[in-house]
C-alpha cells in the first residue's frame, strides 16, 4: 500500500538526558508530541521545515528548530560548582534559543549521509553549528532499526556561551574560560516499531563524547566525558 501524501501524528514522548552541567543531574521531560508530514512542508516536534528539493536519493531542506540546551543558573549544583572554583550566585542563565538552517541528505544502498548547518537566530549565543551523520537503516520484519555515527562542530560563540563563562560573569570575579570551537562526536541507534494499524513506537538512544575543552569547563561536572540521551515516544498517525 502506498504511503499517504501527508499525515498528522499525535502522541506522547519522553526524553531522559544525563546532563553534563555540574550538579544538574538528569533532565527528564515528558510532553505531548505532534507532527505533520506533507509533500513539501513538515513539522516534527520542535522543528518546522520545508523541502527545497527532493528525489528518491537526495533531498535539501530549510528549517527552523528550537535549541533546548539552556540551563537556569539555579539548576547548577552550588557544591559542585564550588569544587570547580565557581560561585553559583555570580552566574547568568544560559537561555534556550532557536536556529535556522539547511540540511542535505543522500540515500543509497550503503546507507544515508546527512549534512546539517544551523545558526542561532535569536541573538542568544550568536553562534552556529555544523553536523554530519552517517546512518545505516535496515529492517527486521516490520521493525526499522537505524544505527548511526556522526559529529557536531560548535562555533566559538556557541561553545563559549553554553560551556564557557560570560564576560559579565568574569567582571564579577568568575574565572575566564572559553572553550572555543569544539567538535562533539556521537553514536546512536533509533528503532521504529509499527503496531495496531496506525500506531508507532519510536525509540532513540545516543551517546555524545565530550572533547577535552568542554570537559575542562568549570561549568561541567567533573569526570563527565560523555552524555547519554534516551528518547521514547508513542504516536498515532491520522
Amino acid at each position: 500500500m502506498d504511503e499517504p501524501v501527508s499525515h498528522w501524528s499525535l502522541g506522547i514522548a519522553g526524553v531522559l538526558r544525563d546532563s553534563e552541567y555540574a550538579g544538574e543531574g538528569n533532565r527528564t521531560l515528558i510532553v505531548p508530541s505532534a507532527s505533520y508530514e506533507g509533500e513539501w512542508f513538515y513539522w516534527r516536534g520542535a522543528t518546522l521545515g520545508y523541502r527545497l528539493a527532493k528525489t528518491d536519493h537526495f533531498s535539501v531542506d530549510a528549517f527552523i528548530a528550537a535549541r533546548l540546551d539552556g540551563i537556569d543558573a539555579d539548576d547548577f549544583g552550588a557544591v559542585e560548582l564550588a569544587e570547580r572554583g565557581i560561585d553559583r550566585d555570580l552566574l547568568e542563565d544560559r537561555d534556550h534559543s532557536a536556529d535556522a538552517g539547511l540540511s542535505a541528505t543522500w540515500k543509497g544502498a550503503a546507507g544515508e549521509i546527512e549534512l546539517d548547518a544551523r545558526a542561532d537566530i535569536t541573538g542568544t549565543s550568536e553562534g552556529y553549528q555544523i553536523a554530519v551523520d552517517y546512518r545505516y537503516p535496515f529492517r527486521i520484519g516490520r521493525v526499522t532499526v537505524k544505527p548511526g555515527i556522526g559529529a557536531t562542530m560548535l562555533s566559538d560563540d556557541m561553545a563559549n556561551y553554553y560551556y564557557g563563562t560570560l564576560d559579565e560573569e568574569v567582571a564579577r570575579g568568575v574565572v575566564d574560560y572559553k572553550p572555543g570551537r569544539s567538535t562533539i562526536p556521537h553514536i546512536g541507534v533509533s528503532v521504529v516499531v509499527p503496531f495496531a494499524s496506525q500506531w508507532l513506537f519510536v525509540g532513540n538512544a545516543q551517546l555524545r563524547s565530550l572533547p577535552d575543552e568542554i570537559q575542562d569547563s568549570p561549568l561541567v561536572e567533573q569526570d563527565a566525558d560523555s552524555v547519554p540521551l534516551l528518547f521514547i515516544g508513542v504516536s498515532r498517525r491520522f
